[in-house]
């Protein structure tokens, strides 16, 4: 038996890094549809800092607010600092940085035993608050220091728009998804085998990406086309995303869930 694992009747419980690190690599989430940055860098990122908020004795709740701080801080700097190469990569860093915390709270929730619904509430909550706040930020940022023509600023306008519905799109079809099952007692399908491909050819829409472009946000008129192709991009995948989960949760319909 390992000095640094305390056993009994129940699963061992880490004690060290180590431990947490070894035991956390059985719990995550399904990477079916996960985007390139966000799975194969930013959940692993977010597991050796939910290992280490573990043995510090953090609750997910507190990991949690460690992202906001981070991330919010970026938001800020975007909207009240004028655009610089140092400017650029700091904004970059803390986004990514509070994006790796954002993984981590749900991994440390998963290694204590499970998440509370609180917990999952103040998680939406900030995520919800960060995706469209970063878009306005940038918008301020643009017609305070940009120089573009105003029909620019009709971008940053959509994309907190897009990146508000994906958001909303995708909260909402877990919980029909979830209710459903829950109501007909039936089983959702087992996940299908995650494709590297698919992660890559997603990619444009993956939050990480958008924090690394902020690292050109003081490189003059690169920002601005970078952050232009994404918003079309995410305008796309949303457009056909948004078919896709409407004959998705339709499909539910058909399957009858009793009666009271």
């Amino acid at each position: 038996m390992s000095a640094e694992t305390v056993t009994g009747t129940g699963p061992a419980v880490p004690r060290s890094y180590g431990e947490a690190l070894r035991a956390l690599g059985s719990k995550q989430k399904t990477a079916k549809g996960a985007p390139a940055y966000s799975r194969f860098v930013n959940r692993r990122a977010g597991r050796h800092l939910a290992a280490g908020a573990y043995v510090l004795g953090l609750t997910p709740n507190q990991v949690t607010g460690i992202s906001a701080l981070f991330t919010f801080a970026g938001i800020a700097t975007v909207a009240l600092a004028e655009p610089s190469p140092v400017t650029g990569v700091l904004v970059a860093l803390a986004l990514m940085i509070g994006y790796a915390f954002d993984s981590a709270d749900g991994q440390l929730a998963r290694l204590r035993g499970g998440g509370s619904k609180a917990g999952e509430w103040l998680d939406h909550m900030v995520d919800a608050t960060k995706i469209s706040s970063l878009h306005l930020a940038v918008l301020v940022s643009f017609y305070r220091f940009s120089g573009l023509p105003d029909a620019a600023l009709l971008v940053p306008i959509g994309f907190t728009v897009v990146a508000a519905v994906m958001f909303f799109g995708m909260i909402l079809n877990d919980l029909l998804r979830r209710a459903h099952y829950a109501a007909s007692g039936t089983l959702p399908a087992a996940p299908a085998r995650p494709s590297s491909l698919r992660s890559l050819l997603v990619i444009p829409t993956d939050y990480g990406l958008l924090c690394l472009a902020f690292a050109l946000l003081g490189v003059d008129g690169a920002f601005p086309y970078v952050y232009g192709l994404l918003f079309a991009a995410n305008l796309a995948f949303m457009l056909a995303a948004a078919v896709k989960w409407f004959r998705d949760i339709a499909s539910l319909d058909a399957t009858p869930v009793g009666e009271d």
